[in-house]
């Protein structure tokens, strides 16, 4: 499978942006969908993920309540609405999708979990 993320951008803080995913060669459905961040300077870190089904969704704490992930199996696509942007926000956002739901393990673990990920999309939050 192969994985197209879009939709990020530069923005001021307290806006929102929507980042999609696009999968082709295989479907969504076959596996558990993620997607991270990663700020200039410091360690690629996971944001939210949700289950092959589309069901039970995990955020990161930086991002509850502000983010929402979605998936859409039929559509092949996957999605993160990112509301109430801040500074700290600001990265290059990573969809992934893998054999589990995971968000808090270190960087090699993640990479074992998910091993296809699609190029980054910049998103850039102005104060």
């Amino acid at each position: 499978v192969q994985l197209q993320a879009s939709g990020g951008g530069l923005v001021q803080a307290g806006g929102s942006l929507r980042l999609s995913c696009a999968a082709s060669g295989r479907t969504f459905s076959d596996y558990h969908m993620g997607w991270f961040r990663q700020a200039p300077g410091k360690e690629r870190e996971g944001v939210s993920c949700i289950s092959s089904s589309g069901g039970n969704p995990y955020y990161a704490d930086s991002v509850k309540g502000r983010f929402t992930i979605a998936s859409d199996n039929a559509k092949n696509t996957m999605s993160l609405q990112m509301n109430s942007l801040n500074p700290e926000d600001t990265g290059v956002y990573y969809c992934a999708v893998g054999d589990d739901c995971t968000l808090g393990a270190s960087l090699d673990t993640l990479l074992s979990i998910y091993d296809i990920w699609g190029q980054g999309t910049q998103v850039t939050v102005s104060s």
